[in-house]
Formats: structure tokens, sequence, C-alpha cells
């Protein structure tokens, strides 16, 4: 599956991916599922480190007419950290809770909706300050278990685990995360649960050429890194470039013989 972006933000770290008045967000969710998404992830408060937080009634009025609007065309997920914002979000249609806090698991229950589980340090003022662990595959995979295990306890179905490619984690911890994709996957195949990545446009990627990448020349870490999680077996992949990602999940699934006749 791939999850398409849209950024009802002023600040969000790609800057082509920000869509700050509610038609604008519509339109990009639209042109989204156009171009195959299979679900649209509207968030209305910018996770990216440093970024400034939002106020319960601006997430609101950011969010909620876009997932109205949206939720009438295809699936649509909500990214947020906030109760409020995720029940609004549902109630105008929103089928999915995206949390980057993986705190909402028992309210996705409540609320009998999907839930994308996801790994953080720190919040977004200090996740990349100093992130350190002893080993970050093994304290991620521990992580998620518990949080499928809760999901499983509150009847959460159905349910993505995301090791958090990004969220207080240095190159070489997201290196680490991405090659024991399959580890990820074998954990939530315990649990009847998908493994979500994202990978897109992020900073991380800026390392892994011979030259500084900035965010607008990151398509092709992108694409390699989604191509590569595709490749293991997760089930989604969060992403700003539509068109490039859902080429890329065609090329994967059809025969061989079919892509070369």
């Amino acid at each position: 599956m791939v999850m398409g972006i849209v950024n009802v933000t002023p600040d969000s770290f790609f800057p082509a991916s920000r869509t700050e008045v509610t038609e604008q967000a519509v339109l990009r969710g639209l042109e989204l599922f156009a171009q195959g998404c299979d679900v649209v992830d509207v968030g209305g408060e910018s996770t990216r480190p440093g970024a400034t937080p939002v106020g319960v009634d601006e997430e609101l009025a950011r969010v909620v007419p876009v997932v109205a609007a949206l939720s009438q065309a295809g699936p649509v997920s909500v990214d947020t950290k906030k109760d409020p914002i995720a029940r609004a979000a549902v109630r105008a249609g929103a089928s999915i809770i995206n949390d980057v806090s993986c705190t909402l698991v028992e309210l996705a229950g409540e609320l009998g909706v999907g839930y994308v589980a996801m790994h953080s340090q720190g919040d977004s003022s200090t996740m990349q300050l100093n992130p350190v662990y002893g080993d970050v595959v093994g304290e991620v995979a521990e992580f998620l278990r518990a949080a499928a295990r809760r999901a499983i306890a509150a009847n959460v179905s159905p349910l993505w685990l995301d090791p958090g490619i990004g969220f207080g984690k240095t190159v070489e911890h997201n290196l680490a995360l991405l090659a024991n994709c399959a580890q990820f996957v074998e954990l939530a195949d315990e649990y009847g649960a998908g493994v979500l990545i994202g990978t897109s446009r992020k900073r991380f990627l800026e390392h892994l050429g011979s030259e500084t990448l900035d965010v607008n020349q990151r398509l092709e870490g992108s694409i390699a890194t989604e191509a590569w999680a595709m490749a293991q077996g997760v089930s989604m992949v969060r992403v700003h470039d539509a068109v490039a990602a859902v080429q890329l999940r065609e090329l994967l699934v059809r025969p061989v013989e079919e892509v070369i006749a």
C-alpha cells in the first residue's frame, strides 16, 4: 500500500508538501488518490525536529475540514498525537489514526479504527539532539512488540507497526532499522499486523551520496529505500512522491515476464 501525505501546515520539512489552505489541501489529497495512493494521511502539526507545537483549536481547524472532504474520495488517516484531534477526525471520516507518540492505541480500539503505532525517542524539540541506543533494532522491536500487544488487547484492527525512521535516530540508526525491515515484518506477522515505513525525503538521505543533498534532491534516495522496504515485505510506505512510489509498487508486484514483454 502507498500512503500519500497531505500536510496542512506552514512548516513541514518538505516545502512542496505544505498546503496551508483547506481547498489546496483537499486538491492535493484528491490528486494523491488519482495518482494511485491507497490511503491519504492528513496532518495539521509538523513533527519534524524543532517544529513549533500547535494548539488543539488550530489543529482541529486545519485537519477536520480536509478529512471530511477527502474521506468521500477514499480511505483517510489522521496524523496526530492528540486525543481530541483523533476523535474529531474519525467523526469526520478518518478510518486510521497515525500516531507518532504511540499513546492513542486504546482510543483506536474504542473508536473501531485502524492504527499506526510508531516508535520515537523524545519529542520534536529534543529527538535529534543526541539519540542513543544500546541496540537500536532490538530496542525498537521490543517497543513495537509491546505496542502490538496493547493494540491486540484493545481489539485494534487493522494495525501497522512503524519503526520511526528519523524520529530520534542518527543516520546509522536509520540504516540499521532499514537493513532489518524483514525482522520487523516477522514481528508484525506474529500479531496479524503490517509494517509501515516512512523514509520519504528525510534528512538521513542527504548523507548517502558523494555530496550533501537538500530536501529537493532526495527523490532517488526516497525511491531506493522504499523499494528496499517493499522488497522486504513491508505493508505500506508513506510518501510525498506518489507517482514514483505507485509505479515502483506496480513494477515489484507484476511478473517479470510481463514487465519485459
